[in-house]
């Protein structure tokens, strides 16, 4: 319980700072700003990339979130924690980005073919072929998620790597908790589906 309370003691401290760097970025402070970038980048340049494949505009879409950040500082009130409304910044900028690239190009998005990421330093250990196996799976899984419907992709993004609680995917997605849970389900469901290969 105690462990509980200082977890959400933390989240609640990092939460108020988010506010004071807030109120020092209305009053045209870019110190603020760049730390506020430093603190949530990972973040906001994280659940971009998943939303729409390694080969996408990722960092320039990040900018713009922050841009946004920038140009709203000034009428920012703290309704819900500061990183549920980053990411609802971040959602209609990704969303936006999806519509377009659906109205101007005839390719899905998909993960750059052939581009081979780095074995991560744990993966070293394993036997070449495990490895090899390991990172064909998380590409099918990356690509799989990268064929969901919008809502549905942002919902496990923010759930499966982000962590975040119902009640937070809600507030970003402006939807209702249960309405939430079947989208996670029908997600998993379709994900399930794809990757049944894997699976049996």
């Amino acid at each position: 319980m105690a462990r509980n309370d200082r977890g959400n003691k933390g989240r609640s401290e990092e939460d108020a700072d988010d506010v004071r760097l807030m109120r020092l970025i209305g009053r045209g402070d870019t110190i603020a700003l760049e730390q506020l970038i430093e603190k949530h980048q990972a973040l906001v340049a994280g659940t971009v990339a998943r939303m729409l494949g390694s080969n996408s505009d990722v960092e320039d879409i990040a900018q713009q979130v922050f841009i946004r950040v920038w140009k709203s500082a000034r009428r920012y009130v703290p309704r819900a924690k500061f990183t549920t409304w980053l990411l609802k910044i971040t959602r209609n900028l990704v969303f936006n980005e999806l519509r377009r690239a659906k109205r101007h190009a005839h390719v899905p998005l998909q993960p750059e073919a052939g581009a081979e990421d780095p074995p991560l330093k744990d993966e070293a250990n394993l036997a070449p072929d495990a490895s090899l196996l390991e990172r064909e799976l998380q590409r099918t899984i990356e690509g799989a998620i990268l064929q969901l419907p919008e809502t549905q992709r942002m919902a496990l993004v923010l759930r499966r790597y982000e962590q975040l609680s119902y009640e937070q995917i809600a507030e970003v997605l402006d939807l209702s908790v249960p309405a939430v849970k079947s989208v996670l389900f029908r997600a998993r469901t379709e994900l399930r589906s794809r990757l049944s290969k894997y699976l049996g």
